[in-house]
């Protein structure tokens, strides 16, 4: 038999699952707790029986990707057969690729959480010291963090321009993914300070 905290872990787990797809579907405008409701197939008031508002489901939306995201970094970081600068080109790998492949969802985890922002911090502090732990098997511990962030803000910086279309290989004659290999190089060989 199921218990009544088991069926309420269900029902968040899909709500969260319809709210990740209404977002990929059609942006946050398409996220009401009514239409995540409908969409998981649950009653009209259910979701507000776990969330706040929108805002708190995007929120927690938001924070599991992150989570969730830390997750395949420390799996990455474990990969013993991959040598440290291929982790660290697959660990951008998987940033990029969320702002590729669900580009609204990326956009919520790069703002400021209006729901409940410690937990989304931790979150993302989470994903961060997984990274950095990738990023020291090639630079080594001391200049892990600020070599951790020039790559992040670099992944980042290509995600957004990928989404912009202002990073084509037509215009630039490199793509994201080529930039991404070419700073990752560029790191491994010392070449910035």
């Amino acid at each position: 038999m199921v218990t009544r905290t088991e069926a309420a872990a269900t029902t968040r787990r899909a709500l969260i699952a319809a709210a990740a797809e209404l977002l990929d579907r059609g942006g946050p405008d398409a996220v009401t707790l009514r239409a995540v409701g409908a969409r998981a197939g649950v009653s009209r008031g259910a979701p507000y029986g776990h969330f706040e508002d929108k805002a708190h489901l995007l929120t927690e939306l938001a924070t599991e990707s992150w989570t969730r995201l830390a997750g395949e970094l420390e799996t990455l970081h474990g990969e013993r057969e991959l040598t440290a600068p291929l982790r660290l080109e697959r660990a951008l790998g998987v940033l990029v690729n969320v702002g590729r492949r669900q580009p609204h969802l990326y956009a919520q985890m790069c703002r400021t959480p209006a729901g409940d922002p410690q937990a989304a911090a931790q979150a993302a502090s989470q994903f961060q010291q997984a990274f950095v732990a990738i990023v020291a098997e090639l630079v080594g511990e001391q200049g892990a963090r600020r070599y951790a962030a020039l790559l992040l803000l670099s992944a980042h910086g290509v995600a957004g321009m990928e989404l912009s279309g202002e990073l084509s290989h037509e215009k630039w004659d490199v793509t994201g993914d080529e930039l991404v290999v070419m700073l990752v190089a560029a790191v491994a060989a010392g070449a910035l300070p």
